[in-house]
């Protein structure tokens, strides 16, 4: 007998496959859990060796066959699992009295906490000694192995959370889909499906009951997971795999009555940029700075800094670059800048008021931008995150300026922000809206977390009205407005990126695998029509009444499988 789960549909797409279960967490074992009854430290040891040498042996295997930066991680994690100063203090704990799984986890806690210490590169090989512990215990146990299963053949993953580290061996060639129990639309779950371009379904509560081998059907268009899919299920996958291909981003976002909309791409690095550039975008609507912040224990130095921002400006010459300064804090936390002790760090300092706890960084981090603007011929506009108030804007334009940055701007992402956005932007040049971000704080409901996924939608009315009172106080300002743009994932949906334009925004910003969906669904509507169905949102009484009066107008959708 079928069974059916209802979730949130995060990526588009309708396949059926077989699951695969994410392996169930390693569970610690208890702190100097002596040797198995009947067993010796001599037969214990060995057994840690094997179990050593074959976690080593199963990671070259698949490093062998991954390329690119899973390669890159497998690698690493190999020889981490082959390391013999690890083993040795291993086997003096088993020798102690310790039972290998034990021995193991304590010698491993310890070779991290020491690489934490040193800083730098060092430190981020602490994760890999945690991964191994794990999969050497594992293995010691006779229990999957943590993280993306392997697999011979293409496979639904379903699991109840991915972490952004299971993600490094995420094949999209292997996985047909993503389904998890928890999760939401905003989550790095979607978000990461998103780029892959996976269809993918979060807070599809229930489907902790699948198990592997279960052949299923997942639709990441109306959200569904269908368990022993009969005629009509398979009619729609087949349908969706026959799709009409969409044609490739020609570089220029524009309706149907010529109305532009420059499409731009959301960047965290040098190659991202130099991909995004590729795939056609006009510019970068969001450079996330932290790529070069994230993972270090003191702040990066100016020539760091100059060089990593350097690297995304020389992608775009000629084009806007709009760098948004560090947003640490909440789920981006930095030992040196950032209060690991704060009881709700979302609502804490995060963002533009770490420059209040840390006076200099961010006007260092200016400087950087600056002189890196000066190196290169992009258009760099720069914005800061987790603007409030209006002197809250008016300061950080000060900054830029000083810095001799010509354009500055903020973000709104709190819901004050946009209620205020008139006086805001009298004393900056642009706003960016961040709707991840908005949706969180407008309906307060944490982007994580899978039971508030149905809140937690930027297709909530209450969303879309505060991003219709931005764009009209970008119009109302004098000399025939500023500039209004989306930089969060809201901009990705084709669907909902019509209703953006028609509220009035005038670029969207988005992950380079969005560029060629939305521009061709935009280029299918004129302006008028755009505003007609923007209305459609705004009186529906629910996130899911307005994204089905919307996508029923849209028919390009079901023909392109969006």
């Amino acid at each position: 007998m079928s069974q059916k789960f209802t979730g949130v549909g995060v990526s588009a797409g309708r396949v059926i496959g077989s699951v695969r279960r994410m392996p169930d967490p390693i569970l610690p074992p208890a702190d100097g859990a002596p040797l198995p009854a009947g067993s010796s430290a001599e037969a214990e040891s060995l057994r840690l060796a094997e179990a050593t040498q074959a976690v080593a042996a199963q990671l070259k295997e698949r490093a062998a066959q991954a390329t690119g930066d899973a390669q890159a991680v497998l690698k690493a994690t190999a020889l981490m699992a082959s390391d013999r100063t690890l083993l040795k203090s291993a086997t003096r704990l088993v020798a102690s009295g310790t039972c290998a799984e034990s021995a193991i986890w304590e010698a491993a806690d310890a070779v991290a906490t020491q690489l934490s210490a040193l800083g730098g590169y060092m430190a981020e090989r602490a994760g890999d000694v945690l991964d191994v512990r794990s999969r050497i215990v594992a293995e010691l146990r006779g229990v999957p192995a943590p993280g993306i299963p392997d697999s011979d053949q293409p496979f639904i993953l379903a699991a109840v959370d991915l972490a952004p580290a299971d993600t490094a061996t995420l094949d999209p060639a292997k996985v047909l889909a993503l389904v998890t129990s928890d999760g939401g639309p905003q989550s790095h779950t979607a978000i990461i499906a998103r780029s892959l371009g996976l269809p993918a379904i979060v807070a599809a509560a229930g489907t902790t009951a699948l198990a592997d081998g279960d052949h299923v059907f997942v639709d990441g268009i109306d959200g569904l997971v269908i368990t022993g899919p009969g005629e009509a299920e398979e009619h729609l996958a087949a349908t969706y795999a026959n799709r009409e291909a969409l044609p490739e981003f020609s570089g220029t976002g524009q309706l149907r009555d010529g109305h532009r909309v420059p499409l731009l791409s959301n960047v965290g690095s040098g190659d991202d940029a130099q991909l995004a550039a590729a795939a056609g975008a006009e510019g970068v609507g969001l450079l996330r700075t932290e790529f070069c912040f994230l993972g270090k224990d003191k702040e990066p130095s100016h020539d760091e800094q100059v060089a990593a921002y350097g690297a995304v400006f020389a992608a775009f010459p000629g084009r806007k670059v709009v760098v948004r300064t560090l947003d640490a804090g909440a789920d981006k936390p930095l030992p040196f800048l950032t209060d690991a002790s704060e009881p709700n760090p979302a609502l804490g300092v995060r963002g533009y008021r770490t420059d209040l706890s840390s006076p200099g960084v961010l006007e260092r981090q200016l400087q950087a931008i600056a002189q890196a603007a000066g190196e290169h011929q992009a258009e760099i506009w720069v914005m800061a995150p987790m603007i409030s108030t209006a002197s809250e804007a008016q300061e950080f334009a000060q900054l830029a300026k000083a810095a001799g940055l010509a354009t500055a701007g903020t973000m709104i992402e709190v819901p004050s922000a946009a209620v205020l956005a008139g006086q805001i932007l009298q004393r900056c040049d642009f706003v960016s809206i961040g709707t991840n971000d908005l949706t969180q704080y407008t309906m307060a409901a944490d982007r994580q977390l899978g039971a508030l996924a149905e809140l937690n939608d930027p297709w909530q009315p209450a969303v879309l009205h505060l991003v219709a009172a931005t764009a009209t106080a970008a119009g109302a300002q004098a000399a025939g407005g500023k500039p209004v743009g989306v930089c969060g994932e809201a901009a990705a949906d084709p669907a909902l990126a019509v209703v953006l334009v028609g509220l009035g925004v005038d670029t969207l910003s988005m992950n380079k695998r969005a560029l060629a969906p939305v521009a061709a669904v935009l280029r299918t509507v004129d302006l008028p029509t755009a505003q007609r169905l923007s209305q459609l949102a705004l009186d529906a009484e629910s996130a899911e009444a307005a994204r089905t009066a919307v996508r029923a107008q849209l028919g390009e959708l079901d023909r392109f499988g969006l």
